[in-house]
């Protein structure tokens, strides 16, 4: 052998051997990849789930009407323009309705919310398109002549789903 072989050898076998580990670790990779997508398969596959999903959380509210007296004042209308200061006098006009029915914006967990009422109580709802429109369309179906049992109901069916 020549003196450049005897250089340029342990680098080729470096090579050759790094080469074989790669292709070792690949493999080893792969395996264990189809490994892993066989046990997931199998156990999406191995039996019958729960047979309905999980319902969604329905945010805090009073199933029955509490007394007017016994519900915190709400803001003035007047405190607030547009849609907010309807909303507001929503608020005003059928306090017991609203507090029969969940808040959406799920203010019950990030700031004690009782019901929809609480939202009008501060000014959280003036900043919050979900109390709006929720208090709104709660008048308008009271003025159809819809009890806050029936009401309630809609608002969970069109907001649990968001």
């Amino acid at each position: 052998m020549t003196r450049k072989s005897l250089i340029t050898l342990p680098f080729f076998l470096a090579g050759v051997i790094g080469i074989a580990g790669c292709s070792q670790q690949s493999q080893t990779s792969s395996t264990n990849s189809n490994r892993t997508e066989r046990q997931t398969s199998a156990s999406q596959s191995s039996g019958p789930g729960p047979s309905s999903p999980v319902a969604p959380r329905v945010p805090a509210h009073y199933k029955t009407a509490p007394t007017a007296a016994s519900l915190m004042p709400t803001l003035s209308p007047e405190l607030f323009p547009g849609k907010a200061r309807e909303a507001y006098q929503v608020a005003r006009e059928i306090p017991q309705t609203l507090a029969q029915l969940p808040c959406y914006c799920h203010c019950d967990q990030s700031m004690g919310h009782k019901s929809l009422h609480s939202c009008f109580e501060d000014e959280h709802a003036s900043m919050c398109a979900v109390c709006v429109d929720e208090a709104l369309q709660a008048s308008q179906l009271q003025k159809k002549g819809m009890a806050p049992a029936a009401i309630r109901d809609i608002i969970i069916a069109e907001y649990s789903n968001q």
